[in-house]
Parts: C-alpha cells; structure tokens; sequence
C-alpha cells in the first residue's frame, strides 16, 4: 500500500488522493452508444447486447412465475433464514425514516404544507459479475416498498446459463419486487429509463453498478430520476494502538475483495504499528478466496496515512469523504462529532463494515468518491416526490401583499405584483364597504377568489 507520513502540523489533502472517478471518457462513449441502441431497437438490442457482453442469448427477459418459484425452493435453508432476518431489520430501520405529509396554519389564516407521494415506479440494478448481491436487493427494494412504490423492478445481469442467482430471487420475493428481468450493463438501465417492447419504463433507477453502468446512469438522468452515480467501493479505517492488527488488516480486505478498483485507506499514529498491520494483510491473503482481486486493490487503490495527533486523523478522514469508515479506536463514540464526512460509520472494535453490508439496518447503497461531502446514503426520501401545498385567506393575503408587490417590482415582473395587488384592492374596497370577499367575488372582468 502507498504510504503517507504526515509531519508535525501538515494537513492531510486532496493532492494526496489519486482518486478514480466512477467512470471515464471511455465508458461514457461506450455508454451513450449503448443507450442509443436501446432507445432504437429496444428489446433486439437487449438481446444483442447480452449476447455480446454476458455470452448468453436471452429471448424472454422476464423472470417467469414458474422459474421465481422454482429458484426460491432451491435456496438453502440457511441462506434464506440469513435474508429473512437482513430484511426484517433493514426494514426496521427504514420504516423509521418514512415521512408523512404536513400541514400548518399560521395565526393569519395561510395554510402550507407538505404532501408526499410515493414514486409510480421505480427500477433497481443489481450487479453480477464477480460476485452476487442479494443485500442490494434488500437495500433499494425495502426503502421503495417502505415507501409505498407500488410497481418495483429488479435488473440483473444473467449467468453464462441464462437463469439467474436463486438467492436474488428469493430476496426479490422477500422485499416485494413485483417484475425481475435478466439483463444488465448499460442497456439494463437504457430499458428502465426509456422502455422496451418487454420493459415498461420507470420514473427513478437505483442501484450500484460497473463504470458502464454508472455511466449510463448519467446520462438517463434528467429524462429519470437516480439515485446517484456510483464509483467504486471504498472504506477508511482509523486505527491506533488498541485495535488488533489482525481485525484491522481483515476488515481493510474485506473492501478491497469488491472490485481491483475498491480503494482502502488507513489512518494510523505509528509507522510500526502500519507494518504490522500490511504483515498481517499477507498472512490473509494466504487464505483469500479472492486473492488477486484483493492484492491489486490494496497494491494499486490503498493508502496508508500515518498522523502525529487525533486531530490531523479526523481532518483526514473528512479530506477522504470515504463511503465507509470504521473507528477502530478506543472511546470511538468520542469521535462521533468531529466526523463530518462519511456515508457510513462503524464505531469500535466490534462493528465491522460488513454488519452493515448485510443486517444491521442502514443502507449500504452510499456515497463515494467523497461525494460524502455533499451526498447521504440511499434511504426512504428517494422513493417519494414531496408537493408543496399553499392556501391563503384574504387576511393572510394582506399581510404578504406589500412584500410580495415590492420584491416582484425589484425583479420587474409587472404581473407578479398585479396579481397580488388587484386581490388586495378587492379585499381592502370589501372592507371600505363591509362586504366580505368570498368566492365569485369580481374584479374587473375576471373572477377571483378573495
């Protein structure tokens, strides 16, 4: 791992970071080519495509009720015990997060409010490839049917076979998914977002997926809503000299096994103590089922940053921005307020990143890059559209008007404060003559409500 020795008083930075971003040049020329043809040929194209990129040839995307059925009574009794209880507490903490619609009534008569409705639709990407997410089915279906999106569809890359992963059926049943088709990559999120002879398009598209994916996520997003556009995985660990090397070492490892891309950082106080912790990352590597994946990450993507104080630390960690970060030190709860940026933390020794990953409850779907800076991870509000609500009584309307009229004439807009000014001298000739202005009252020849 590339390594960082920070001096007495020197501020860890973004000229340190040799970030990749979530797709480059070439991807979103590939992409954009990828959409395109979807948008023209639609399910031909699909069909193509998946032929060309997952070596299979699938004429009918659409997971049958049979085939659902059938994948669910393969999955192991474990396994679908596992999903049962993910699901319980993603859910949990979810239902927690669902807001409801509001309104309030000033002293003057004017009601605002807020009215919140769940999406028609949305589409969710799991990825395939090198390895199989069932939790990320769990962690975009479950928010959107906390929600209340009635139409939710899973996308996901077909196997070598055509057929699908049993377990991500099986959480696509458990999470309420109602349409699961076999086909990923860029044209899995051009079908979502413009529609194909077998996929009806979706308002919003959620879900991780390779720089193709991200890619074209950015460029449907407009014409759809997304989540975010997705780079690849990340975790930042703070250690100091109460945390064991070995869980330090296996927890940095447990991100990069995601993708040769996945980037690892740790945040140490003590040269040796860094070593210590590389010598036991080979003493697992020995046993990783996902060796080369993990040692390209760490050899390429990991960055050791060693501090002199706390302080230098946590302004690290909040440079880093990163998706994922443990506090693997001691009275980590102490630290809780000095972290500004992060899309997940994990306090302590016995919490790490994979509880999240799997069942603790928060969502796993977060914000990387060090787009932690400004973004939160995937939760119930991206499942719902929210619509302003206003009502004014002429009382209310009175109290505003100067206001209003003064701001709309600084701006220029004439009919803005006519508007307001014809209803006011309509309320204020009601009251020179005591005749309340109500509904049908007149100004001009226009009707208007006072």
């Amino acid at each position: 791992m590339r390594r960082i020795t920070l001096k007495p008083g020197e501020e860890f930075s973004n000229a340190h970071l040799k970030r990749t971003g979530a797709f480059n040049a070439a991807a979103l020329t590939a992409a954009t080519a990828i959409v395109e043809d979807v948008r023209e040929r639609g399910d031909e194209a699909l069909r193509d495509l998946t032929e060309k990129f997952d070596g299979v040839r699938v004429e009918n995307f659409r997971v049958s009720q049979a085939a659902i059925a059938e994948a669910v009574a393969s999955v192991d009794d474990k396994t679908a015990a596992a999903l049962r209880k993910a699901a319980a507490q993603i859910r949990d903490f979810h239902e927690r997060q669902k807001q409801q619609s509001w309104f309030t009534v000033r002293e003057d008569g004017a009601l605002v409010g807020s009215k919140i409705e769940p999406l028609d639709s949305v589409g969710i990407y799991v990825p395939g490839g090198r390895a199989l997410y069932p939790s990320s089915v769990l962690m975009n279906a479950l928010p959107a049917a906390v929600a209340g999106v009635p139409r939710i569809v899973c996308v996901t890359p077909p196997t070598k076979d055509g057929s699908l992963d049993p377990a991500i059926i099986e959480a696509c049943r458990i999470a309420g998914v109602t349409e699961i088709y076999a086909v990923g990559g860029a044209q899995a999120v051009a079908a979502l977002a413009y529609g194909t002879e077998s996929i009806a398009p979706v308002a919003k598209i959620t879900g991780p997926g390779n720089a193709y994916v991200a890619a074209a996520k950015k460029i449907v997003s407009g014409d759809v809503g997304i989540d975010m556009i997705a780079g690849p995985s990340e975790v930042c660990v703070v250690a100091d000299s109460t945390a064991d090397p070995a869980l330090v070492a296996i927890d940095l490892m447990a991100q990069a096994e995601h993708d040769p891309l996945a980037a690892c950082y740790l945040v140490t106080f003590d040269g040796g103590y860094a070593n210590e912790v590389e010598r036991m990352v080979e003493r697992h590597l020995q046993s990783s089922t996902r060796a080369e994946i993990t040692s390209a990450s760490l050899a390429d993507q990991g960055l050791i940053v060693v501090c002199e104080t706390l302080e230098q630390a946590v302004e690290a960690v909040n440079v880093i921005a990163p998706e994922h970060l443990e506090l693997h030190v001691d009275h980590a709860f102490d630290l809780l307020g000095a972290i500004r940026n992060a899309g997940a933390i994990f306090l302590g020794a016995w919490t790490p990143e994979a509880v999240g990953d799997y069942v603790a409850g928060p969502n796993h779907t977060l914000p990387t890059g060090g787009t932690a800076r400004f973004s939160s991870p995937l939760s119930t509000d991206e499942f719902v559209k929210k619509s302003s609500v206003i009502q004014y009584s002429s009382a209310a309307l009175v109290n505003d008007a100067d206001a209003v009229m003064t701001i709309a004439r600084h701006e220029g807009l004439w009919a803005h404060a006519m508007s307001v000014e014809m209803r006011k001298n309509l309320i204020d000739w009601g009251n020179v003559y005591g005749i309340e202005g109500g509904d049908g009252a007149r100004c001009g020849d226009g009707e208007i409500d006072a």
